[in-house]
């Protein structure tokens, strides 16, 4: 302990912990993108019933986040990642050992993909938003906080992905649903034992008593925060159309794409692995130049190059090497959203609203992702493969344009809070003396960065 007026004692294991626990689950996401609708596709036989099955996994995680953040905070960071992920690595479980049973029906795999959905959003929300206080006991910026958190992520993405494509053509996707039950085991552990005696990670103790009013005053101030913030609730907006657009490639499009016209679930694993190793490295690039260039100019090409293209080619090109080399300079463009968008949104909202305005977030951009799977399936059985994928593609390349459109955008190359994005003064709050009243979490500078996706704040 140091004495007061002291340095601060620096503690690195609680960050390390939650890049760890990330990792881990993360890892298991994306054995459950793959082996659920693979498992999906089996089963039934059906691309409808496979976006039906998305459809369940994502509403419910719309749902929580909506009303997710408050609990958070009430609960505790902490307490909430471990119970999610308890109850994610049960209801992931079940699927295969009903399966195995002969016992397993199509109604039960949407209920127990939706019981995943429900709790898996506020235990990553839970992660995400303790970043910037364990940056800050481990002495680390949050620039390089965050590149660490999006760079662990998308390294977890990129070796799951791959994992899974191997696993599936060995074992099975029922199986591959079985590990990913126990890395929901692994991460709920690495939370219990690394994250004790860490502030931010436990309850906040306020004097506000437990009532449905108080409940729904937190709730509306998240919300309130984000509609009074114009750039952020135009970054909700754009990867709200977006996410939903890339639920339908994920979850149905590509899947079917993979299992018609491809080798199957092994080529399936090599492009998710190649989008996400590129994103990996798009991800460190930006870390390493990304303060050279202007966020919007560069946010907006790289939502350009990692939307539309990967759709046309699909559709209109046969083969898999050429959509793996579209999927891989979409990918090292996909890296650079993220590190902007995280850090956009820890520069303009303040500490005590993290949870709320995540959640809040959260829900906003995942709006669509339930309907992505759906559209995607409906569209396939209605129009064919190639019209399905060139109509997504199509609204994909729309909806990037809108940095380069509207003028708000601005904004992104400037740190800190706007005027008209500033919460309201508490009571007890003297006169706002500039970047001392914890509004600004990080200074201007580097940029770092979802869905998800997919699962967290605006995250493509």
């Amino acid at each position: 302990m140091s004495g007061q007026g002291g340095p601060k004692a620096t503690r690195r294991g609680p960050l390390a912990t939650v890049l760890a626990a990330n990792a881990v689950s993360i890892t298991g996401n994306s054995l459950t993108l793959i082996g659920v609708p693979w498992f999906a596709l089996q089963t039934t036989g059906s691309p409808g019933k496979a976006g039906l099955v998305a459809f369940c996994a994502t509403l419910p995680v719309v749902v929580s986040a909506i009303i997710g953040g408050p609990v958070i905070d009430r609960i505790g960071r902490r307490r909430v990642s471990i119970i999610t992920d308890v109850v994610c690595a049960v209801a992931l479980a079940a699927i295969p050992l009903l399966h195995y049973a002969g016992a397993l029906r199509f109604w039960m795999l949407c209920a127990l993909m939706a019981v995943t959905g429900l709790f898996h959003a506020p235990g990553e929300t839970a992660r995400y938003v303790l970043v910037p206080d364990l940056a800050e006991l481990a002495g680390t910026r949050l620039s390089r906080a965050a590149s660490l958190f999006d760079a662990v992520s998308r390294g977890a993405r990129m070796a799951g992905a791959a994992l899974a494509g191997v696993l599936i053509a060995l074992i099975g996707a029922e199986a591959v649903l079985l590990i990913d039950a126990a890395t929901f085991c692994g991460s709920a552990l690495l939370i219990r034992l690394g994250l004790r005696r860490v502030g931010a990670a436990e309850p906040q103790r306020n004097s506000t008593p437990v009532s449905f009013a108080a409940y729904r005053d937190q709730l509306r101030e998240g919300y309130a925060f984000l509609l009074r913030t114009r750039l952020l609730l135009g970054v909700v907006l754009m990867v709200m159309v977006t996410n939903g657009l890339d639920q339908g490639w994920s979850s149905v499009l590509m899947p079917v794409h993979a299992k018609d016209n491809l080798g199957g679930a092994r080529d399936l694993g090599l492009l998710a692995a190649v989008f996400g190793g590129c994103a990996l490295l798009g991800a460190l690039l930006y870390a390493a130049v990304g303060h050279r260039f202007r966020r919007r100019v560069l946010f907006t090409v790289a939502f350009l190059i990692c939307g539309l293209p990967r759709f046309a080619v699909a559709a209109l090109v046969d083969g898999t090497v050429p959509l793996a080399v579209t999927m891989a300079a979409g990918g090292l463009a996909a890296g650079m959203l993220n590190p902007i968008l995280t850090t956009v949104m820890y520069e303009r909202v303040p500490e005590r609203l993290r949870s709320r305005v995540a959640s809040t977030t959260t829900a906003g951009v995942l709006m669509t992702t339930p309907l992505g799977g759906l559209a995607a399936g409906y569209l396939i059985e209605q129009a064919g493969l190639a019209t399905a994928l060139l109509t997504m593609g199509g609204l994909y390349f729309l909806t990037t344009l809108a940095p380069a459109v509207f003028p708000r955008w601005r904004e992104m190359d400037a740190g800190g809070v706007p005027q008209e994005g500033r919460p309201e003064k508490e009571p007890d709050e003297g006169p706002d003396d500039g970047p001392d009243d914890g509004l600004e979490v990080s200074s201007s500078g580097p940029s770092r960065p979802s869905p998800a996706t997919a699962g967290t704040p605006p995250r493509p």
